[in-house]
């Protein structure tokens, strides 16, 4: 079987293959995998990064939403030693995979499920140590938006309440088959030592930073109006302020 065979891309499936060997190169470098990892790559595609990861470390799975590339992913000699998993990653129990936790996980994810994908990161950051993710590059610039910029939104505060964000370099479209329209960027994420919010209060947390954004321009006194805010947090926090000049912290107070 060919190494590459010419592979019908899917639309729905959002693929698009990285082609660049020193790029490829620059992300292992980034990600510098060692011998006793176990990692997990989302969307190999037709295995450019796996056969690259494969040597450097103990443990290996990989999973695709792809029938056809699950077929030739198989079918690698050079690639027998790395789990291939049928499925669509957002059903993934990161526990229920065929090796040991905690992970380093890798993906070039479709640029349509990053957020998703990054809340599912979330759900089950006891089963991770460190991710790195191809994301869109305005994906990259709002999740480690800074205080106080138009970058700064509610993926921001969502996010940040419990990952760590951090670009580590930015992407050209011409690296990519077929090429997409838009600059790409690899990402780090890392987890908090603890959550800047509790799962108690996460679910009000998210209403006041979604009512908050969805009107930006104004000041919080008129966006969380029915909140019940306490008087404590009213005299901690100026409510003339508006949402992108308030720290993750000052949301999850809000949110006590």
């Amino acid at each position: 079987m060919a190494k590459y065979p010419q592979h019908t891309f899917r639309k729905k499936w959002g693929q698009n293959f990285l082609t660049d060997t020193n790029l490829l190169l620059k992300i292992i470098r980034t990600v510098d995998p060692k011998s006793e990892d176990s990692f997990l790559e989302v969307g190999p595609g037709e295995g450019a990064l796996t056969e690259k990861i494969l040597p450097l470390v103990k443990h290996l799975a990989a999973i695709e939403i792809d029938p056809k590339l699950i077929e030739f992913l198989n079918g690698r000699d050079d690639l027998q030693n790395c789990h291939f998993i049928h499925g669509d990653v957002l059903k993934q129990k990161l526990d229920e995979l065929p090796i040991p936790t905690p992970l380093k996980i890798l993906g070039n994810i479709p640029y349509n499920i990053t957020s998703p994908i990054l809340f599912w990161l979330i759900e089950q950051r006891s089963c991770w140590d460190e991710a790195y993710f191809m994301v869109q590059k305005e994906m990259a610039d709002r999740l480690t938006g800074k205080l106080g910029t138009k970058a700064y939104g509610r993926l921001t505060v969502m996010i940040g309440a419990f990952l760590k964000v951090e670009t580590c370099f930015t992407i050209p479209p011409d690296v990519f088959i077929p090429k997409p329209k838009i600059k790409s960027a690899i990402i780090k994420l890392v987890k908090h030592n603890e959550p800047i919010v509790s799962n108690e209060t996460f679910s009000r947390f998210e209403k006041i930073v979604a009512a908050a954004f969805s009107q930006r321009r104004k000041m919080i006194r008129n966006t969380l109006t029915g909140f019940g805010i306490s008087e404590e947090v009213k005299e901690k926090i100026d409510f003339t302020r508006r949402p992108e000049t308030l720290t993750i912290e000052e949301f999850s107070d809000l949110s006590k």
